[in-house]
């Protein structure tokens, strides 16, 4: 068995890893671009909203507080009528990206804790890079990836960026079981 503390560094460098490779996946392949596409008269439904003054949150439209009433006539008249909406509010003003990267930073350093937790339950230090690699890889591939299938699932984003993501995770995850390979302690 290997502990997670002795396993800081692999866990620090794969995080490491990670942020440099969805940045460059982000910022100069660019190819998630077209995942959230823009609104026909992007202008006009703003001013539409303004004045409702929505909070941030999460919304669906029409709403419905349980199963009984999405089967009422009325209800199932608005989805029909549509438009049928899911939508985030953010705040007002420009998004906070240090935020959002310091905490993708955290979220990468705990799939590796994680991974480097299971994998460490499983072998002994001086085990071989490839089956190290094989169970960090394979479970931070659940940290990273798995549970964004959900959002084609339930709230309909497009499988094109769900696959898209799931690639990204699938990048991640082999940098995080090389990184934990390559620095797996010795006998």
């Amino acid at each position: 068995m290997v502990s997670v503390a002795s396993l800081w560094l692999p866990v620090l460098l794969s995080a490491v890893f990670v942020f440099i490779a969805s940045s460059i996946i982000h910022m100069v392949l660019r190819y998630h671009k077209q995942d959230k596409l823009p609104l026909p008269n992007e202008t006009g439904v703003m001013d539409a909203l303004r004045p409702f003054k929505i909070p941030p949150g999460d919304y669906i439209v029409p709403h419905a507080n349980n199963m009984k009433e999405k089967l009422t006539p009325e209800y199932l008249e608005k989805t029909k009528r549509g438009p049928v909406v899911l939508m985030t509010v953010l705040p007002n003003g420009p998004k906070n990206n240090r935020r959002s990267l310091w905490m993708w930073f955290a979220y990468a350093v705990l799939v590796g804790v994680i991974a480097g937790y299971v994998t460490g339950l499983a072998l002994g230090p001086g085990a071989d890079y490839r089956v190290v690699f094989r169970i960090v890889s394979t479970v931070a591939f659940t940290g990273y990836a798995l549970a964004i299938l959900e959002s084609s699932i339930w709230w309909y984003q497009s499988w094109g960026a769900t696959l898209r993501t799931t690639f990204d995770g699938l990048v991640y995850a082999l940098l995080t079981g090389g990184t934990f390979g390559w620095l797996w302690p010795d006998a």
